[in-house]
Order: structure tokens, then sequence, then C-alpha cells
């Protein structure tokens, strides 16, 4: 079912036109329609009729007018208005809004239809380096990846989500060196070791790297040996990946987050093929004895031209030559119709550069394939720099969630002491990597945002905690009535009267509309910022309507579940899973 959006859209456009035809002939003509801001304005707003003024020659209320005149839409609006310099404010009818409720709880998608042509989305996140820690750093990139991934796939699109790994290069050949002189058994799959002692041999191996000339040229042999493809070192290089795998398995496993690893290894065969296709097209220049392509409005400090290094002076290749291979690949053989990679604000630069170049050798046709680098900022600590535990390390991403549990068990012993403990420890889990989640996705992405267990684990405002708990509650109300809802939907209807129904009806018939703006502006706040509405706007019903024992029963019953497959479904989209009880 379209969202009332856009079905006013539709229905003003052919007012628009009816009024004016000379419109017609402008095959890009739209209206603008946006919510209203305030609810004494209405529910919708028309805004064209000011930018409509230069083109007609007419007063915007004049506009307004004549374009009201033409709408014909008796059961989708009960009334309009002209307000200002030439808005028209939109009230819809009780009887669309509750249609619309009655076709969510009729659909188990809930009135989302799905795209005639699905898209194929590749979505590029996390991105780990391997024999380090995930960190505090990868949490934004993992969260923000996996919940525009799933709004995606239920929207009806193809998903391909890759783990572009960090698999590859001069930092194995320095760690291969190091154990090889230091640990030899872990090479051989003789000692079983795990990632922290991965991660101190790698900063023992690049604090000898950095000093040891001796060391240094072992360490780029060993680089060339893996690269040449030497089975031993391709043994060793495995082994390393996998103890790093199964490290941030684990994470990628409490945060119930899907991923296909691809590291810049798999690019690796295709990166001599790069460097051909770019000498084609003639746009290598070398600067200082490196392959770079020279991009237009792109400069350093000085105001010297910025290079984009495809490959070095000694013949190896780096990040540009890989992302440029990586771009081409799921163009030609992914077949991808939009792309989207997730990283720090601080690697846009790059992403810019790289856009224009893959368009110039030919990769990325901007009509054909969408392209998009979300960006995201820090997170703080509560000194307002960047998060860091106590002693001044990177906070570990592992510590930072089993932190989280603890904190959520702790608040929810004192809540309900009488809990049992599996309940409480389940509880815990969900509340406490629901509240990470949550907080991370609330703040507009490109901010940074100061983490606080305190303000993300509270049971009032904008949290995790409120959103679940207004399920919870939804659901306490189907206990005590005692009703199967599947049995109550055979012999009822939503029929929505007070005033806090259809605010709350309204407001459900508004999830589609939200996970657009998601899906076009990439931003997941978006999605939040619903949930957070819906929320309110239901305890508000909860408060005005009674529901046990009235005449409306069944009726508000059934707008209960809404909600509650509403909210379900959208806490989802957020990677947080809902619970019964708290």
């Amino acid at each position: 079912m379209k969202v009332p959006i856009d079905t006013l859209n539709s229905c003003f456009k052919e007012a628009t036109i009816a009024a004016f035809p000379v419109l017609a002939e402008d095959a890009l003509f739209q209206v603008e329609i946006t919510q209203s801001t305030q609810e004494k304005f209405g529910h919708y707003q028309f805004n064209s009729a000011m930018r409509l003024a230069k083109v007609l020659k007419l007063a915007p209320r004049q506009i307004a007018e004549k374009i009201m005149e033409q709408v014909k839409a008796p059961t989708l609006i009960e009334s309009m208005e002209i307000a200002g310099p030439g808005f028209i404010n939109i009230t819809l009818t009780q009887r669309y809004i509750n249609d619309f409720v009655k076709a969510i709880l009729a659909d188990k998608h809930l009135a989302i239809d799905l795209p005639e042509t699905p898209q194929r989305v590749v979505i590029d996140f996390s991105s780990p380096n391997i024999a380090k820690e995930l960190h505090v750093g990868h949490l934004r990139s993992t969260i923000i990846g996996d919940c525009l991934a799933r709004l995606f796939e239920f929207l009806g699109h193809e998903v391909i989500r890759l783990n572009h790994i960090g698999d590859w290069g001069t930092s194995f050949g320095m760690l291969i060196a190091y154990l090889k002189n230091n640990e030899p058994q872990v090479l051989t799959g003789e000692k079983e070791t795990d990632l922290p002692h991965l991660v101190n041999w790698y900063k023992a191996s690049k604090q000898q790297f950095d000093n040891d000339e001796e060391f240094k040229k072992c360490s780029q042999q060993e680089v060339a040996t893996l690269q040449s493809g030497n089975p031993e070192s391709i043994r060793a290089w495995k082994i390393i990946c996998d103890i790093s795998e199964r490290a941030y398995r684990e994470i990628y496993s409490l945060l119930d987050v899907s991923l296909n690893d691809r590291g810049e290894s798999f690019y690796n065969p295709m990166l001599p093929g790069v460097i051909q296709d770019l000498e084609a097209k003639k746009l290598i220049s070398i600067s200082d004895g490196a392959k770079c392509i020279f991009l237009e409005g792109f400069k350093n400090r000085e105001g010297d031209p910025l290079p984009f290094m495809v490959q070095k002076s000694d013949g190896g290749y780096n990040y540009a030559t890989t992302d440029l291979a990586a771009m081409k690949q799921r163009v030609r053989e992914e077949k991808a119709d939009r792309i989207i990679i997730i990283t720090d604000a601080g690697q846009a630069t790059h992403f810019q550069m790289l856009s224009q170049a893959s368009e110039k050798v030919g990769y990325l046709d901007p009509n054909q394939v969408e392209f998009d680098h979300v960006t995201f900022g820090l997170v703080l600590g509560p000194d307002g720099k960047k998060f860091k535990t106590r002693s001044g390390d990177t906070e570990k991403l592992i510590d930072l969630i089993i932190q989280a549990i603890d904190r959520a068990e702790q608040i929810i012993k004192e809540r309900s002491p009488e809990m049992p403990e599996e309940n409480r420890k389940s509880l815990a889990k969900a509340l406490g990597i629901g509240a990470i989640k949550y907080a991370d996705l609330s703040c507009h992405r490109t901010s940074d945002y100061t983490f606080s267990y305190d303000r993300m684990l509270r049971f009032e405002g904008n949290t995790a905690a409120y959103l679940m708990y207004s399920y919870v509650r939804i659901a306490g109300i189907k206990r005590r009535v005692g009703a199967d809802i599947e049995e109550v939907k055979k012999r009822a209807s939503v029929m929505l009267d007070h005033p806090s129904e259809l605010a709350l009806g309204l407001h459900l018939s508004r999830f589609g509309e939200a996970l657009q703006h998601v899906s076009d502006e990439l931003l997941p706040n978006r999605l939040t910022d619903y949930l957070y509405g819906l929320a309110d706007k239901f305890n508000a019903f909860f408060r005005d309507c009674r529901v046990e024992g009235t005449p409306e029963q069944n009726s508000r019953l059934l707008l209960c579940e809404v909600v509650a497959e509403t909210m379900k479904q959208g806490l989802h989209l957020l990677g947080v899973e809902t619970v019964e009880r708290m």
C-alpha cells in the first residue's frame, strides 16, 4: 500500500497539472509535500506554490487556491486550508487512517510495498585489520552497516554484506618474520594461541621493523614471498588470519551481525589489471617514481595537486589500487546497482578520489550504479576526547560489550530482584547490547557522540530500554486480557475514534515514510526518531484509552498489536532484540 505522502504526491501532482496544464510539458515536474511540523497545522503540507510563482507569474496564494479546486480525494483528505504565503495544510480523513491501520494488521510486511525491480546492494562495513583487536572505533561501522543491510533486505532488495578485511600487505611480512624468529611453532600449527598474543607480537614486530634495518629487509622479503604464492608463506598467513577471525566472529555473534569476509587478498590478483586499465586510459602520471592519478579539485595543504597513488616506486600496490579493483569487481562481477561503503569521516577524501578515479577509468557509471560513502563521527569519552581506557589504550570492543551487559544485569537485579537468574541474564544481554546499538544509531551518524553507560541504559527518554519497555507493556496488556489475537482478528476490526487513537494510527501509517528517509539519506536516526515517536504516542494512547473491559477492547487490542509488530520490526532493523517481560 502506498504510504500517505506518496498518495498525496500523486493526488496533488494531478491537481496541479489540471490547474496549470502548461506544467505537463515538463517531464521532471514534481510537487513537494512534507509532514506537518505541528499537529495544529494538519497532517501534511503542500509546499510547491512558492516555487511555481516565478514559472506561472502568479501570486503563491492564487496558485494554491487553483490547485485546491482541482483536488478530488474525498476518501483521502478531510480538509485543506491555505496558510502563510501559499502553503496548503492537509488533514487526512479518519476513514483513510483507519483503513491504513487495517492494511498493516492484515499484512505480514506491514503494508510496505516491495519493489517491482529489486536492486542489488553491496554494503561494505566493519572492516577490521588482521592481528588487531576490534576496538570502539569499529563499533559505528559495524552497527550502522548492519542496520542499513537489514533495512534494504526488509525493503526487498538483494544485499551483499562485505567485510573488507585488512589481510594483506607489509604488516604480514613483519609478523611472519617475527614469528619465524620467536614463535615458529605458531606458524606450523603446533602451538595454539589467541588474538591478544598475536596483537602483542604484531606490536613487537612493528617496533623491530622501525628500528632494525636487517629485520626490515627480512620482512620485505617475506612480503614478496607471500605475494608470489609460496605455499609455506600462505600457510603461515592463513594461520594468522584464522586466529584473528575467531576473535572478531565472537563479537559479531554477540552483536548478531552477519558478514561475508572478503579481504584485500581477494583483490590481489586483479591489481596488475587495474594499472593496465589506468595506463590504457592515459590516467597515470609518474611522481617521485610512483604511479599516480591526479584528479580535478584535490590539493594538499600547500595547494599542490594531491596524488592518488596506485603503485609505489618499488612496484608495490596500496589501498587505492585495491579499492579500484574492488569497485571494478563489484560493478562488473557482482552486478551491483548500489554500492555503500561505511568508514569514519577521516577517509572522506580518499573515497571522493576513488569515486572520481573509478568514473574516469570506466569502472563506475553514476547513471547506472549509485555509490555512497557513508561517514560517521567519533565515539568520545566523558572528557570529550576520543574514547579510551583509563590506561590510555583504545577501548577493546569486546570489553565494552561485556561491561554493558554486566551493567544491564545489575540494573535488572535492582529493579526485579525476584527474576530468575536465567531470565535475568538473557534480558541483560538483550538490553545491554540493544542499549549500545540504539545509543549509537539514535545520533546523527556524522556527529561525534559521548559514550555513557548510564545514559544509554536509562528507562526514560530516547533509549532502547524505553522502547523495549513500551513493547513489553503491550505484551502485558495481551496477557492480562488473555485473548488470542488471531481469533480477535476473525471477529473484530480496528475502529479508531478517540484523538489519541487517531494520532497513533497516523503515526503507524508513516512507518514506510520513515524507512524511505533512511533508504534515501542513509541516516538510521530517522528510524530511531520514528520509533521514539511511536512509543510516545502509544503511551499517550495507553494513558487516555483503557483497553481491558471496555466496549472498544477488541479494536484497541488490534491497535496494540499493530504497534507491537511495527515496534518489533523497527527495532529488528536497528539490530535490537525485543523481549516479552522486563
